[in-house]
């Protein structure tokens, strides 16, 4: 199941080659609107000029192409097991940037084996030299599989909405992430917020749960840095129904302007 070189190598780098900056998108729990924000979010990163790609890690629950409405005959399986090369599993999107699709209901890739682990990080490596941001949409939790997927990124975007199950969860994989990576900064985005403000206002409580119980590496409780906040948004319900991409079916409601809220405070000079 080795990928192999010529499915997965990278161009030699010059002096010149982009380096990609990797973002993980992942939740503590499902249902919270991650692959739907990554999505969106890559297409607004896309309008600002960047090549984006968005990498599916959630390889054995995958619905990205469902989202974007795709119906790809290449995935990351095929490359994984040699019957496609890397190239012909990188597809255009809606949105104008690249998608690598990982296939569903495939139980292999629900556990991290040494093959999965050394096969994703091999094609990460390949693709980071081909985009300027990769947003690897990881699966839901805290697996070993969710958990490596997140280790391969720079930075973290921790989704959550108000709700509390939401947000216990999060705390959960915050404090995963600081003991097991040693993450001292991590990205929110709040999702589903009733009312403007409200997504500080989360942040903030957290935070503090954070500082009381959570000491990272160094003694020092992970700082959590608000990314933005998306309204809860009948237009969001019917761009996910009609598998479109929100800012192309309704770029002015109120969630779509929050995630270009978003995309901005990314694209920003850190």
């Amino acid at each position: 199941m080795m990928v192999s070189m010529s499915a997965s190598a990278p161009p030699k780098p010059t002096a010149s080659a982009r380096i990609a900056r990797t973002l993980a998108i992942t939740s503590g729990k499902g249902g919270v609107g991650k692959t739907f924000v990554s999505a969106n979010l890559a297409a607004a990163l896309s309008r600002q000029g960047l090549k984006v790609l968005v990498l599916d890690a959630d390889l054995g629950l995958a619905n990205l192409d469902v989202v974007l409405n795709l119906y790809p005959k290449i995935t990351l399986h095929d490359v994984f097991t040699g019957k496609a090369q890397l190239e012909e599993a990188i597809l255009p999107a809606p949105g104008g940037f690249s998608v690598l699709l990982a296939g569903s209901g495939l139980v292999e890739y629900s556990r991290l084996t040494p093959e999965v682990r050394d096969q994703l990080q091999g094609i990460f490596e390949a693709v980071k030299p081909r985009f300027d941001v990769i947003l690897i949409d990881t699966g839901a939790g805290i697996s070993d599989v969710v958990l490596h997927a997140v280790s391969m990124a720079q930075d973290v975007v921790v989704v959550a909405t108000p709700e509390p199950t939401s947000l216990t969860d999060a705390y959960a994989t915050i404090k995963v992430l600081s003991a097991q990576q040693g993450r001292e900064v991590l990205h929110l985005v709040v999702n589903q917020v009733g009312r403007p403000g409200d997504g500080r206002a989360i942040c903030n409580q957290l935070q503090q749960v954070v500082e009381r119980f959570v000491q990272g590496p160094k003694g020092v409780p992970p700082r959590l840095q608000l990314l933005g906040d998306i309204p809860l948004d009948s237009a969001v319900r019917e761009a996910v129904r009609k598998r479109s991409l929100l800012l192309e079916l309704h770029p002015g409601s109120a969630a779509a302007q929050g995630i270009l809220q978003v995309a901005a405070r990314l694209a920003s000079p850190r």
